[in-house]
């Protein structure tokens, strides 16, 4: 079957090798998902490897690739691609082989959206991705984000020197996730300083895993929700479904019910009260106890792991949550049963529906 996959390959992704309509008229980005804007974009995100495990994977048919950073936080990495109407695209790399890249991804407690990280003694770094106190992200992926926005903004100063103020962002997987926080990073320094007002920021998060929690999320749409960030995954695809979540009553908005269960039941006469706050700990006290246990593993036992590789690591405290949602507007790439005739499910292969392959050949049917 993998054979058979190989062969019928090149057909489909040829289709798309040549369908960039041009990155936007008169060198500026425009608003909305664009199929063969994701398609180009994708095409760039292939090329983050060192070498392609795939020869037959569709090269960039428009963007060329002026900048290639060092490895840095837990192995991450990304490229400034460039266009010839001087429109930019900042490719973010996914999850390597190597053991950091996934202590990276298993960092999952949620760090407040807006907070210090220290990544080296004596250099704290202050964050900003929401105004929401309540906003928080996965702690891993920020890690990788801060990393490569202080190398990053150097490049972006040179391109704005050279009259380059629009950039696309993408990332597949991994690089997806940090395509969220590093949005929320890019947008908070046009909001917020005069020099980068002018820029113009559109991302494509590709198979990316749940970012952070609902108040991240509302923020983050709130910002991108004019057509400016998407959200594409495969409907088979198991990555966009993580991390894990947990919902606890906490999770809920101020004004919920659950903020006034206690009222409600030292007004219910006796024996009700009892019986109805027996069932409702027997609902309430699994999650909570379940999001402890997380944080604690997820959390304080990964940050000893990420001292191993980082050793100064410090951050603000964590978040008692990780209620992690999918963020941004969604575009479903769906798995029908043609699909899975040529990329079927077979035990062992977790990444079948994960590849660039099989994005690239659902994308086609879109």
């Amino acid at each position: 079957m993998l054979t058979m996959m190989m062969k019928c390959i090149p057909i489909w992704l040829l289709l798309l090798a040549f369908s960039f309509e041009g990155v936007s008229q008169d060198g500026k980005i425009n608003s909305g998902f664009s199929k063969a804007e994701y398609a180009e974009l994708l095409r760039v995100s292939t090329r983050q490897g060192d070498s392609l495990y795939n020869k037959e994977l569709p090269a960039p048919t428009v963007f060329n690739r002026v900048y290639r950073s060092p490895v840095m936080g837990l192995d991450n990495r990304w490229e400034l691609w460039v266009s010839p109407d001087s429109v930019a695209a900042i490719s973010i790399r996914g999850t390597t082989l190597k053991i950091e890249s996934w202590i990276e991804n298993f960092f999952a407690a949620m760090l407040p959206a807006s907070g210090s990280l220290e990544l080296e003694k004596g250099k704290p770094f202050d964050y900003h991705l929401s105004d929401d106190p309540r906003a928080s992200v996965h702690a891993g992926w920020l890690i990788g984000t801060v990393s490569i926005f202080q190398d990053l903004l150097p490049k972006i100063d040179s391109c704005q020197g050279q009259g380059i103020t629009d950039f696309y962002i993408i990332g597949h997987s991994q690089g997806g996730a940090i395509a969220y926080l590093l949005t929320s990073m890019l947008y908070d320094l046009k909001l917020h300083n005069a020099q980068y007002e002018d820029m113009t920021i559109k991302t494509y998060a590709s198979a990316a895993p749940k970012p952070g929690n609902l108040y991240y999320a509302y923020t983050y749409e709130a910002l991108t929700q004019k057509g400016w960030a998407f959200n594409v995954v495969n409907s088979a695809d198991w990555v966009p479904e993580g991390p894990f979540s947990i919902q606890t009553t906490d999770d809920y908005n101020t004004l919920n019910p659950f903020k006034y269960v206690d009222a409600v039941f030292k007004q219910t006469t006796f024996p009700k009260n009892i019986i109805l706050k027996h069932f409702y700990n027997q609902l309430d006290k699994p999650t909570q106890k379940a999001n402890k246990k997380f944080n604690k593993i997820l959390g304080k036992y990964m940050t000893q792991q990420i001292r191993n590789y980082i050793p100064d690591f410090q951050s603000s405290s964590f978040h008692e949550s990780t209620n992690y949602v999918r963020v941004g507007q969604t575009v479903v790439l769906y798995a029908d049963e043609a699909y899975y005739k040529l990329f079927p499910n077979v035990d062992g292969e977790i990444w079948q529906h994960h590849k660039f392959e099989a994005y690239f050949y659902l994308l086609e049917k879109l």
